[in-house]
């Protein structure tokens, strides 16, 4: 089987070199260099990871925003090859079973955020294994994705049939219909860009679509 995360890593990887270093994301105001410098700390450098994780460090959260900026700084074609060669090999992440579990998602929601990002976005066609892929890990974290949201979710795709995300509440529920990808770009909290029909009551749909998703 496909090493998925380690595809989506080349591929996205390939959308840098392509672009530019100073291109605009959906991971505003982060540029292009901002978001490759992201990935090589949370792949290179543990010292970052609570220090982005929680607000309430502002000493770490310091630390790590300089961290960031000084790899954002760097020349690009190495900072690109730091995120192209992917976890060194003392990190556990570099097994590739892990990384699959820990990266697939992120380069994938990271691709498409560089991707429909600008005056002129740019959609693909996923392979079956990826979306596949994205569906297992749209079911799997549904509940910690759509936490703050105060409506029941059930989502539907031609592919794959139908999987409750999450339990009806007192304001209903709402269907969410759409591709595997497309459907983890919204739970994901990018719902601006993410092309998924809701249906639902009124009220449901509002609540729904007014509601925080993501991490």
């Amino acid at each position: 089987m496909a090493h998925l995360a380690r595809l989506e890593r080349q591929s996205l990887c390939d959308t840098f070199e392509r672009v530019g270093r100073d291109a605009p994301t959906l991971c505003d105001p982060w540029l292009t260099r901002d978001l490759a410098a992201h990935l090589v700390i949370r792949d290179r450098r543990p010292d970052t990871v609570i220090g982005s994780a929680v607000p309430q460090a502002p000493v770490l959260g310091q630390h790590a925003r300089r961290t960031q900026d000084s790899y954002a700084a760097q020349d690009w074609p190495h900072l690109v090859d730091l995120v192209r060669s992917g976890p060194p090999r003392w990190s556990p992440v570099s097994i590739a079973p892990l990384d699959e579990v820990v990266n697939l998602v992120e380069y994938f929601v990271h691709h498409e955020d560089v991707l429909r990002a600008g005056e002129a976005p740019v959609r693909r066609d996923l392979d079956p294994d990826l979306e596949a892929a994205l569906w297992s890990t749209l079911t799997r974290m549904g509940r910690v994705l759509l936490r703050g949201c105060p409506v029941g979710v059930v989502a539907v795709t031609p592919q794959h049939g139908r999987r409750q995300l999450r339990s009806p509440r007192d304001q209903g529920s709402v269907v969410l219909r759409s591709s595997p990808g497309e459907l983890v770009l919204l739970a994901f909290g990018r719902g601006r860009v993410a092309e998924v029909e809701v249906d639902g009551p009124p009220a449901a749909v509002a609540a729904f679509e007014s509601s925080d998703l993501g991490l």
